[in-house]
């Protein structure tokens, strides 16, 4: 498909940056679920891709962390050992962020002066640099959360950041098909691009109450499906007041919400597999169809064990990466459905 394809290096290039991405976003889940966020107190741009590489700067490091209040209030027994084990995880996701910037910046630049990319795909490339540079400052934005008085960041700039990431890998990989099937022939299906749509949009909230959930620790609780304990809706899902804040700040009512859309999402899947049917579609369309099947269908059921066995960090991350390859097969599918 690549070999005789003239924008070739700039598809190579977007690909790169979309499996860096997808990287950060799993190290990222690691360094949340292993609530290694806030081991990294200060933040230096350049001078920070360099780690503690004596036992004093690593002393100096630790005492610096023993003033915020996640060491004072939650890890007052912490020693420099298991600091280091946190410190690692955010090193790396800091590190990777800084890869990515590196590898969208430096082959844009060269794209450019060459006119590899000009015009339309100039303007698209200058919009994922801006959304990269603005998941980064999300990043920042969020740890900065945990460091005043709650040792613990914002649900609301956790989903911010992470969209943020999922976002920027969507649009990227949107542009990298668009260049990859460029002269594609495909049967125009406006009811399945509406669809396949609305089922984007479902995901990306889905996303963000799956962020909710994490920021919230609310995978921790009522850890039974399909029930919430005892009951189809726990009375945790309405106990604060006004009704509304347990939908976005609730234990209870976010985790409602996200098995909710759970079964949403999954239900728009099997009903653009069964309207398919009707339409005349070439191969890359029916791929892309049964590959959002198959992958929602793992998904979910990632869900599910994720929750009956409380969040271990391996089953998190996992689940969080099938809600990644997810979002990557509904772009994929929606870029077949395009229109030109």
């Amino acid at each position: 498909m690549l070999k005789n394809n003239p924008h070739k290096s700039v598809i190579t290039w977007l690909l790169t940056g979309c499996t860096l991405i997808f990287l950060m976003v799993v190290i990222g889940g690691i360094t949340r679920l292993t609530e290694s966020g806030l081991s990294m107190v200060d933040w230096k741009l350049f001078m920070g891709i360099i780690p503690p590489l004596s036992e004093q700067d690593w002393l100096e490091t630790f005492k610096e962390y023993q003033q915020f209040p996640e060491y004072q209030e939650v890890n007052f027994m912490f020693t420099l050992e298991e600091f280091k084990f946190i410190f690692f995880w955010e090193y790396l996701h800091r590190l990777i962020g800084r890869i990515v910037g590196l590898v969208f910046i430096i082959p844009f630049v060269y794209f450019l002066l060459t006119k590899k990319i000009t015009g339309k795909l100039a303007r698209q490339s200058i919009v994922i640099l801006f959304m990269g540079a603005f998941q980064g400052f999300l990043g920042w934005w969020m740890v900065k959360s945990g460091l005043i008085d709650n040792p613990d960041v914002s649900h609301y700039r956790l989903a911010a950041h992470l969209i943020a990431a999922f976002l920027t890998f969507a649009y990227t990989f949107w542009v990298a098909l668009s260049l990859i099937y460029k002269d594609e022939e495909r049967p125009n299906v406006p009811f399945m691009r509406k669809w396949i749509m609305v089922l984007f949009v479902a995901t990306v909230i889905q996303i963000i109450y799956g962020a909710f959930v994490a920021g919230l620790n609310a995978g921790f609780v009522m850890n039974t499906y399909p029930k919430m304990g005892d009951s189809w809706i726990a009375e945790s899902v309405t106990a604060m007041e006004p009704f509304w804040i347990n939908f976005i700040d609730g234990i209870g009512g976010v985790q409602f919400v996200h098995r909710i859309l759970a079964h949403i999402v999954v239900g728009l899947v099997f009903f653009l597999l069964l309207k398919s049917s009707k339409f005349e579609m070439n191969k890359i369309q029916t791929k892309g169809l049964i590959g959002m099947l198959v992958i929602v269908f793992i998904q979910f059921l990632l869900g599910v064990f994720t929750l009956l066995y409380a969040v271990p960090v391996w089953l998190g991350v996992i689940h969080q990466v099938g809600a990644f390859i997810l979002l990557g097969t509904v772009v994929y599918a929606l870029s077949s459905f395009r229109k030109g």
